[in-house]
């Protein structure tokens, strides 16, 4: 087929998506409606409602409370060099693979594939039950960020005091860690913090073992029913709801970094936190776990695999220019995930100075972080519930604006298998309600007292990356595209 030939076959295979107009219904134009055609879905209104969605969608919990953690633990500045090997070998490509090939199709994670190559459909289909997973646990974790927030709003932070109703008589004030006096009577090792018995005893209420489910926490699942309502009202005008919502849900945690980031840094001990942070040890490098936290860091901080990027892509013009903003885009990503470093590890680096312990007693990763260790240091600076309403606002928002948009890419992807009747009138919204319901009966599961689930789904946040899913699935993706001829002549 020369080249003639296929810039021909491609303007035939586009000439009903390249100037579609919405309708009553995302993604309907009126006229087909009425001449009984199939409905054709809308297009982004500008370029910077695509960006945001991106930059929302990507940027999230995991570049605040994993990649710092990790850079540390694997040999700190050494760490970047794997880092950015993964990043220009695997991520960026497999990131702007993912966009063209919505943005070629103008087609969902599943069906998109069934205009490549219809043989490797199931990969949209595999796409289709990660994220369905991942969105239904991720969110549980923004209901206890919501709890936390709501905790926040008193002039005494509830876990900066022992004395409370779910402390034990071990509970000893991390602001008299100095005063050994206080604690010495006690076991060293038998002592507790009043924030992990507030996580632990007040919020979780864990039972006494996975054979012991106990109740529904009815405050955690009010808090993942509200969660759910927003996450609903984010998405259910399809693109001209999510992409307005974005601007300031994906805006908005960037300028509340930079304020933790200015407090943290202006702390006694900061610096101690900074440099234990980046001081490089090159001989971490000789460790393959170092080589394949920084593969699972990339594949998931760009949700790499998920389908959510191809439907995001999917609503670009054919002739857009994504190679550009993909670029721009990883750049965001990635300095997002360095910068936080530095917000982080700087109000470590005060809150071990402040309990006179190593810094290394003090940093976590994971819910650890977010519910433990920066709570914690959070109720040793002046005006703490300031610090955290900031904080857990910032949370929320990073991981909200991820979890609608990956919502949005699921629903997209299914809509595409029938958009005859899914497109038509309001059934697009009706979809998004059941979906979202089904997922909200589901989240029930993890917010029970069983001691089981406050471990695992941050064992399942981290450890899915890393179970060889996204690996060979990301391969899977590339390989038909190298077989397929419009491939070749596709230059957005």
């Amino acid at each position: 087929m020369s080249n003639k030939e296929k810039l021909q076959y491609l303007k035939d295979f586009h000439k009903d998506i390249l100037k579609p107009s919405p309708g009553k219904s995302p993604g309907t134009r009126p006229e087909d409606e009425a001449d009984g055609k199939p409905p054709q879905r809308e297009k982004w209104a500008s370029k910077i409602d695509f960006v945001l969605s991106v930059a929302g969608g990507f940027i999230g919990l995991g570049n605040v409370w994993r990649f710092p953690y990790l850079c540390y633990k694997n040999g700190g500045g050494a760490f970047l060099i794997p880092y950015f090997i993964f990043l220009f070998g695997g991520g960026l490509p497999v990131f702007f693979l993912e966009v063209t090939l919505g943005q070629l199709t103008s087609e969902g994670g599943i069906t998109c594939w069934e205009k490549i190559c219809p043989i490797f459909t199931g990969i949209g289909y595999a796409s289709i039950v990660i994220v369905s997973l991942l969105n239904v646990y991720y969110i549980v974790i923004l209901a206890w960020g919501v709890y936390y927030l709501l905790q926040s709003f008193q002039s005494h932070l509830p876990w900066a005091l022992c004395h409370q109703p779910w402390n034990t008589e071990t509970c000893v004030e991390d602001t008299s860690r100095k005063n050994r006096s206080m604690w010495l009577p006690l076991n060293d090792t038998n002592f507790t913090s009043p924030v992990t018995e507030f996580w632990e005893r007040r919020v979780l209420s864990l039972s006494k073992g996975i054979d012991d489910v106990g109740v529904v926490k009815w405050d955690l699942a009010l808090c993942l029913l509200f969660t759910w309502v927003i996450c609903f009202f984010c998405i259910w005008k399809g693109i001209r709801s999510t992409g307005k919502v974005v601007y300031f849900t994906a805006t908005f945690p960037f300028a509340m970094l930079f304020v933790l980031l200015i407090r943290g840094v202006t702390l006694p001990g900061a610096a101690e936190g900074i440099k234990f942070y980046l001081y490089p040890d090159i001989t971490r490098l000789g460790d393959p776990q170092v080589w394949i936290d920084a593969g699972t860091q990339i594949f998931f901080s760009y949700a790499i695999c998920l389908g959510a990027m191809t439907s995001l892509g999917s609503y670009n013009k054919y002739s857009y220019n994504c190679y550009r903003d993909c670029m721009l885009l990883g750049c965001l990503n990635s300095g997002t995930s360095f910068v936080s470093g530095f917000a982080i590890f700087s109000v470590l680096g005060f809150m071990a100075q402040e309990q006179g312990v190593d810094i290394a007693d003090v940093a976590e990763s994971g819910p650890g972080l977010a519910f433990i260790a920066y709570p914690k240091a959070v109720s040793m600076m002046p005006l703490p519930s300031f610090w955290a309403i900031l904080f857990f606002i910032m949370l929320l928002l990073l991981g909200l604006d991820s979890q609608f948009v990956e919502v949005e890419g699921q629903i997209t992807s299914l809509v595409d298998l029938y958009p005859s009747f899914l497109r038509k009138g309001y059934h697009r919204e009706i979809f998004i309600a059941i979906v979202c319901l089904l997922s909200y009966l589901l989240g029930l599961s993890m917010v029970t007292e069983v001691r089981v689930h406050h471990r695992f789904i941050p064992a399942f946040h981290d450890l899915y990356p890393k179970s060889g899913v996204l690996f060979p699935h990301s391969m899977n993706l590339s390989s038909p595209l190298n077989l397929h001829p419009e491939c070749g002549t596709f230059t957005p």
